[in-house]
């Protein structure tokens, strides 16, 4: 490996430690309200109400909303994580250090992102744990399911830096979560299939690109989908592509960060 190989492969490593160790030090404040959360949601949805609807797609309404509910943990989690850990090298004037140091840009954001990632697998590990104990996991295709995590807490992370990037405050951090990403989530087909709604909100949920990630997750786990898999595939890898370059963008343009 040459000395720049070396001197970068060591910046990213530390970087990604950084991010590991920081949810991992606070764990009762990172990963352990998605436990909280997704047993009451199984436990309420799943078990109290979905046990008076009528299966969908073949599957109990319990197994229906599994994907959902990692999913939902997976994207808030490394959101979260890239969001309020970023900001926070903002506030305490060490991201300028990273600026200047002898690294490329595209690798600062990359071990963020990583970071955020690490996050929201552990948390998607955890709530599919935890989701072994309401019902039975079904798995239809590892690679998928594997794949469309993967996918979706790189697209979140980079989503959460770009929010981190615009911040000016912690009161910033928390609009796009409440106000953006909540809404999306409930309206992403995690507790329902869009085929049960009317044929204009049909055409509406497809601008939700939640709808895309949970519709693929499920067919990873279950076999079914209400989209197809190469068109969710595309369109997640198509905002990844987007929020990457519009990421680097601010990144090397300083916005944000220098004043």
């Amino acid at each position: 490996m040459s000395s720049h190989g070396q001197t970068y492969s060591i910046a990213f490593l530390t970087i990604l430690r950084k991010e590991i160790r920081r949810f991992a030090r606070i764990w009762i404040q990172t990963v352990f309200p998605p436990v909280i959360t997704t047993a009451l949601y199984f436990l309420i949805f799943g078990k109290m109400i979905g046990s008076q609807l009528a299966p969908i797609d073949g599957y109990a309404y319990i197994d229906y909303i599994v994907p959902g509910l990692i999913m939902m943990g997976v994207l808030t989690n490394s959101y979260g994580n890239v969001v309020s850990s970023f900001y926070g090298a903002k506030f305490g004037h060490y991201v300028e250090e990273m600026m200047i140091a002898p690294i490329p840009h595209s690798l600062i954001l990359l071990g963020y992102v990583a970071g955020g990632v690490a996050r929201g697998l552990v948390v998607g590990i955890i709530v599919t744990v935890v989701a072994a104990f309401f019902t039975d996991i079904h798995l239809h295709n590892l690679w998928v399911a594997l794949s469309v995590m993967i996918l979706t807490a790189i697209m979140f992370s980079l989503g959460g830096f770009i929010n981190a990037v615009y911040a000016n405050s912690f009161d910033d951090i928390s609009i796009i979560p409440t106000f953006v990403l909540t809404p999306l989530t409930y309206l992403g087909g995690v507790f329902y299939s869009i085929q049960l709604l009317p044929g204009i909100w049909q055409d509406i949920s497809m601008f939700n690109p939640i709808l895309y990630i949970v519709n693929a997750f499920r067919y990873g786990l279950l076999g079914v989908s209400d989209i197809d898999l190469s068109i969710a595939y595309s369109i997640i890898i198509l905002f990844i592509a987007v929020l990457y370059g519009f990421s680097l963008y601010l990144l090397k343009k300083g916005i944000g960060i220098r004043t």
